[in-house]
């Protein structure tokens, strides 16, 4: 009862908004759970609602209902898969949605053929790479720290970490899931160190787990160690999101003065995740004209409004960046592609990727500074022919 008692208290702390969104959340949960504990249906709503409940308050319309769908979807895996059933059951379930994912089955299998472990299954390899993502994954940990402090009941909490953990693995990324990209980096690592055995007849543990100190009968929570660090975390990928939202808006701005009020329904569907073809579908277009439209929006973003806004934050927000993304490229690709340049544009590749600015490049080896962007481009434009052809 004193969690109950607590989490109401914070209830009434809250802003309008996000009482509104809890006391909508608390009727669904009555209507679908009407026999579910009390405090579970408290801990379910706070996990939902998040832990800076003042956030709603600064958010545009749009970005409301943004967050209101995104609550909505998290709470259908939740119920479908997680929920009242047993933690070994709802781990399997979690395997079974991930392994579904053609895509990345199809790039287990074929890395698998290749390597030593021919007899490793697909779900032996998804279960060391979420592994992976849970020891070192900042948004994991972060969504881990905000369980905890949400609910003591374990089984609650591994349920709640099983829908965060495939709701993040299953954010589309240039129309795939992140979930492929993380296994590319896990194959990075993988192949400079080996696969680890995972147990077979053992659930990975999705909660870290709790030390006793030798002075103390106490348990010592590993992850509440972390919970400021966490948080800080969480507050600066949350600014992330409001500077990429805010480029975004500019950027269609800038596309209907510009280029084509067109282009600004085309930005919007390709970044919901649709492909060309629906694009075309769904505004009635020829694909040609679609695929001009895709052409004219990236070379305005790369060439003209990235070079006059933030370039770093425009990649990153396109997931093109050149650190984090590999301007977008697949492991295959980003080979094929950095053996395909020139020892002058290899040159620039690495003195980018070492951090170094236009201005410091342009001045070493004494050019004009547009040059330097203008062979930047080329190496651009290069990487994002290769990755339309694949």
């Amino acid at each position: 009862m004193q969690t109950l008692k607590q989490g109401l208290e914070e209830i009434d702390l809250m802003t309008t908004l996000a009482t509104e969104l809890a006391n909508h959340w608390h009727k669904r949960l009555q209507e679908d759970y009407p026999h579910l504990d009390p405090e579970e249906k408290n801990s379910i709503v706070r996990w939902l609602i998040g832990e800076d409940t003042r956030r709603f308050e600064s958010f545009t319309p749009q970005r409301l209902d943004i967050a209101k769908r995104a609550m909505e979807y998290r709470y259908r895996i939740l119920r479908q898969r997680y929920l009242g059933v047993t933690p070994t059951q709802a781990y399997k379930r979690l395997i079974s949605r991930l392994a579904s994912l053609a895509v990345l089955r199809n790039k287990i299998r074929t890395w698998v053929a290749l390597s030593r472990d021919r007899h490793r299954a697909v779900a032996d390899v998804l279960q060391e790479v979420i592994q992976e993502m849970l020891n070192s994954d900042r948004n994991i940990q972060s969504a881990i720290a905000w369980i905890r402090q949400c609910t003591e009941d374990r089984r609650l909490r591994e349920a709640l970490l099983l829908t965060s953990v495939e709701e993040y693995c299953l954010r589309p990324i240039r129309n795939q899931p992140l979930l492929a990209y993380r296994f590319v980096n896990f194959l990075r690592r993988s192949q400079r160190s080996g696969m680890t055995q995972v147990p077979q007849q053992q659930r990975i543990r999705t909660i870290s787990e709790e030390v006793t100190r030798e002075d103390s009968d106490s348990p010592l929570s590993l992850i509440d160690n972390e919970a400021l660090e966490n948080y800080q975390l969480e507050q600066n990928e949350e600014e992330r999101q409001s500077l990429r939202l805010e480029v975004q808006q500019e950027f269609e701005e800038y596309l209907a003065e510009k280029v084509d009020p067109l282009a600004v329904t085309w930005l919007r569907l390709y970044l919901q995740g649709k492909t060309q073809d629906a694009i075309a579908t769904q505004l009635n277009l020829p694909i040609k004209q679609i695929y001009r439209l895709r052409e004219k929006v990236s070379y305005h973003a790369v060439k003209v409004f990235a070079l006059k806004a933030r370039p770093e934050l425009v990649a990153g927000w396109l997931q093109t960046s050149l650190n984090e993304h590999n301007l977008g490229l697949t492991l295959s690709q980003w080979q094929t592609f950095t053996q395909s340049l020139n020892p002058q544009q290899q040159a620039l590749l690495e003195r980018l990727q070492a951090g170094d600015s236009m201005s410091a490049i342009a001045a070493e080896w004494q050019w004009k500074k547009s040059q330097v962007i203008n062979e930047w481009y080329q190496v651009y434009q290069a990487a994002q022919n290769l990755r339309n052809a694949g």
